[in-house]
């Protein structure tokens, strides 16, 4: 039996849109819930809750409830996408050179042009040495969630474009957080996350299903890697990646697909949403916002993710279009890539991770407050830009 329809392809990338937009709006309350608790009398409960330690200190996982949402529960989002990156590259999207190679180079300048502009406003400043990496990052349930609100004008080609696009903004991102925040690596606990890594790729091979395998294969994965020196996280990505995505004969479905279908709702509607809740609350009042405006490191944020993302997006786009490298999806116009370069710039969930590992104190709230207000501001005017583009749609087709 070969593998069903909606497994492969835009139907697959259409299913992923569905459930990331339904994840968008709850991320959307999650992160209004938080700067409510954190600008009102129960500021001081909320930040107590996070800061809150908990776990056995003499396996160094004495962490805050904060820290284990960042490490622990932030895992499960990093698995998920790891399965959709295999799963693209694999027999999807970006399986073919062809199509695939346009979203990639917008992603990789959509990266790029971010990073040097952040690091060119803040340099000299204290933290910018690390700080550059927080707008290489593009959020795709809020992303998505904007583009489900507003534009219903929009071909499905630039839907699958701006998806495409994610998935390898989510593989560079991961890659900077692998280099860039790992302070010193351990060699013991790394070997050991290489042979349960290893053991994980063999269980797979062998086409083992039970969870009562995996499920302590992820975890000591998980406690190997945070033992290891770097970051916790992506022990979620490397299991996702050794996942089989290709269902062999008499399976419904390849092992990516039911995880994917089974995780990809509790990633979009808890994890992220979790994690929002306890890295958004940041001051949102005069004086802190007027200490963000007086910040290199949170101006330099705010310039990377709103102007970096569309001129590294819609730039590179246009280039590679240009030189013959890459190919507008059928019916998508350049003001369509313009809308979808600006909705690039709502940097959230990993923008927001990388703030907390790249600072510390008021400097990282600075900062995180500093992708809020850049990525409030995209988000806006990509829906705008959407509306019109429904609107002219609408006129067309009357």
């Amino acid at each position: 039996m070969t593998e069903p329809a909606p497994a492969r392809g835009t139907a697959a990338l259409a299913r992923y849109l569905r459930t990331e937009t339904v994840g968008g709006v709850v991320l959307l309350v999650a992160t209004a819930l938080a700067l409510l608790a954190a600008n009102s009398p129960l500021g001081g409960l909320y930040a107590g809750v996070r800061d809150f330690a908990v776990g056995p200190a003499a396996l160094h996982l004495d962490l805050t409830v904060g820290e284990w949402v960042k490490d622990g529960l932030l895992a499960v989002f990093f698995f998920v996408a790891g399965l959709e990156l295999k799963r693209e590259l694999v027999v999807g999207e970006l399986a073919d050179r062809r199509t695939a190679a346009l979203p990639v180079l917008a992603a990789f300048g959509g990266m790029v042009v971010p990073a040097i502009i952040a690091f060119a406003v803040g340099h000299g400043a204290p933290g910018a040495g690390q700080a550059w990496a927080i707008p290489v990052a593009t959020d795709i349930a809020f992303a998505l969630g904007v583009l489900s609100l507003a534009g219903s004008g929009i071909p499905a080609a630039a839907r699958v474009f701006l998806l495409s696009l994610a998935v390898v903004d989510d593989l560079g991102a991961i890659i900077v957080i692998a280099v860039l925040f790992t302070a010193g690596l351990s060699p013991l606990p790394l070997l050991a996350a290489v042979l349960l890594g290893a053991a994980y790729w063999f269980a797979q091979r062998r086409r083992i299903t039970t969870p009562w395998l995996y499920v302590p294969l992820a975890v000591a994965t998980w406690l190997a890697v945070h033992g290891s020196g770097i970051h916790a996280t992506i022990a979620g990505v490397a299991l996702g990646l050794l996942t089989r995505v290709r269902a062999d004969p008499g399976e419904d479905a390849a092992p990516s697909v039911r995880l994917e279908h089974r995780l990809q709702p509790w990633s979009a509607g808890l994890v992220v949403p979790v994690f929002a809740f306890f890295a958004a609350g940041v001051p949102v009042n005069g004086a802190a916002l007027g200490a963000v405006f007086h910040d290199r490191i949170a101006i330099a944020v705010m310039a990377g993710l709103f102007f970096g993302k569309f001129i590294g997006i819609f730039g590179t786009s246009y280039l590679a279009v240009r030189l013959g490298i890459g190919a507008r999806p059928g019916g998508v116009t350049w003001r369509d890539i313009s809308a979808l370069a600006v909705l690039g710039g709502v940097g959230f969930t990993v923008s927001l991770l990388i703030a907390e590992l790249s600072l510390a104190g008021d400097a990282a709230e600075r900062a995180k407050t500093a992708v809020l207000i850049a990525s409030a501001l995209a988000a806006l005017i990509a829906a705008a830009l959407l509306l019109r583009r429904g609107r002219r749609t609408a006129r067309e087709l009357n």
